[in-house]
């Protein structure tokens, strides 16, 4: 559960080594499209202290860092019940670690060099307890997650997909192309009381953690394919 939001402005935590870096997501990230960086950090191991310290409602994640990359920053954060999400930034050649990102409890990811209004999105997605995958690479971190699945984002064998009902099934999908609960209910022309309730089941059946799984699931399983992200 993510801390209230303070004057209807989102918190957000930054992580990342290098200044430039840091500077430039502070330009983006602005009072004025309702959110405020209240902290920064240049390594993965000051991240669980900088919480504590500045109660973000979303933590924008760096992957690759001199002395805890953050894989484990998250996974260490995320262990935590109460900590807040994890929007990961990546470069293409990171794409190899975003699979790890994910299974450490990431909410998603996007590329360095996404326009500045997808980050915007990106974080107020996230924190509103969405997830967010970036299409460009979504398809190479599957590759990963089908040669060494993961039990937290993949059905235990005890629960296929067959027995998702048929409106489970058409909310899984549109999850999976990224839709918000209101965008799936406008689109099913259900209520989003209703959505939550599917989603919920879904989640359960699956034995999905969290929406960002049941995204990559989605995928995986072939109700979405890249061009439909």
């Amino acid at each position: 559960m993510t801390v209230a939001l303070e004057e209807g402005l989102i918190r957000v935590l930054l992580v990342d080594d290098q200044d430039l870096v840091r500077s430039g997501l502070r330009r983006i990230l602005r009072r004025r499209d309702g959110i405020v960086v209240v902290g920064e950090c240049e390594d993965g191991d000051e991240v669980e202290a900088a919480v504590r310290d500045h109660r973000p409602d979303v933590v924008v994640m760096d992957l690759r860092m001199r002395r805890m990359n953050g894989i484990e920053a998250t996974r260490r954060l995320r262990a935590d019940p109460g900590a807040p999400p994890v929007l990961v930034l990546t470069t293409f050649d990171d794409d190899e670690l975003l699979s790890g990102a994910l299974r450490a409890g990431a909410s998603g990811f996007l590329l360095k060099d996404s326009p500045a209004e997808d980050l915007v999105r990106g974080v107020r997605t996230v924190a509103t307890g969405h997830a967010v995958l970036d299409p460009a690479v979504t398809a190479r971190v599957l590759v990963t997650f089908r040669a060494a699945p993961d039990p937290a984002y993949v059905a235990t064998g005890a629960a296929p997909l067959g027995d998702l009902t048929g409106r489970e099934r058409e909310v899984l999908e549109l999850m999976g192309r990224g839709l918000s609960n209101g965008e799936i209910a406008t689109t099913l022309t259900i209520s989003e009381v209703t959505v939550k309730s599917h989603i919920g089941r879904i989640f359960t059946k699956l034995d999905l953690r969290d929406r960002a799984a049941a995204i990559v699931y989605a995928y995986d399983r072939g109700l979405v394919t890249p061009n439909a992200l």
